[in-house]
């Protein structure tokens, strides 16, 4: 597996002994915004390592957290190997799940995609959320929408088609004066879309991207399912989706305002 030099992940030391051996390719696993790299070798696992900018808004260690809070939870998810930072770039190397994301798993219909996700999810909003150390409710995630909004990271090219042309600073003003009134708190994975979740011909293998896992209303992951079901399958699976996950009839308002909400991150 060949690849060109500027696909190499950067080098800062603790993690280079690790590494040895192995093969770099670019992969596109889950929607993480940080670079990464898949990492083979013959005898050896695949891994994966992630690269990002060391910053305000950096999430790699936010990630490592939750990675091992989940396990310890009982949950499915890559293992954290080894992370570093040599001041200019967090790396984070992790495990490979089994399979392939729900989004493009075709060994499995899309059906069966479809309520893989909503099992996973049900499995996640189970856990006690007096456990979960990790708070990303409204009032923390509207604050955080607005400091990246004003350092001007906010992109609005890639808004929902219904928000295209629109400014960050006007979906602002409906994130603040949209806000529901109560939260149905549990454990969220915080980006519930069909690429964060893993799963091969035998099932169910794991949770990626859980940079933003942490108790919310439980419509901050319905909402993107819903739209990732929808954007990939058709609008027909996603009532499928709801059967599955308990959860017959939906309120639009909410679909709508977490839907929002993620136009910021």
């Amino acid at each position: 597996m060949s690849i060109f030099r500027e696909d190499q992940p950067p080098s800062a030391g603790a993690l280079d002994a690790r590494l040895a051996g192995y093969r770099f390719e670019r992969d596109a696993l889950g929607r993480s915004a940080a670079s990464v790299f898949r990492l083979e070798a013959l005898g050896l696992p695949t891994l994966y390592l992630k690269v990002e900018n060391v910053g305000h808004f950096a999430e790699i260690a936010d990630e490592a957290a939750r990675l091992r809070w989940l396990k310890a939870s009982g949950l499915t998810c890559p293992d954290v190997i080894a992370e570093d930072s040599d001041g200019v770039r967090n790396r984070l190397l992790i495990s490979a799940l089994p399979g392939s994301d729900l989004a493009s798993a075709s060994v499995l219909t899309p059906p069966a995609r479809a309520e893989l996700l909503a099992a996973a999810l049900l499995d996640l909003h189970c856990l006690p959320i007096a456990s979960c150390p990790f708070d990303h409710r409204l009032e923390r995630r509207i604050a955080a929408a607005k400091a990246r909004m004003q350092a001007g990271i906010v992109d609005e090219t890639d808004f929902d088609e219904t928000r295209l042309g629109k400014s960050a600073e006007a979906l602002f003003a409906e994130l603040e004066s949209g806000r529901p009134g109560h939260e149905d708190l549990v454990v969220t994975h915080g980006d519930a879309c069909l690429p964060n979740f893993i799963a091969s011909e035998d099932g169910f293998s794991g949770y990626l991207d859980c940079s933003r896992l942490g108790v919310a209303d439980r419509y901050q992951d319905i909402a993107l399912a819903c739209r990732s079901i929808a954007y990939n399958f058709g609008e027909a699976l996603v009532q499928s989706f709801l059967d599955r996950y308990g959860m017959s009839a939906t309120d639009p308002a909410r679909l709508d305002y977490y839907q929002l909400l993620d136009e910021f991150f």
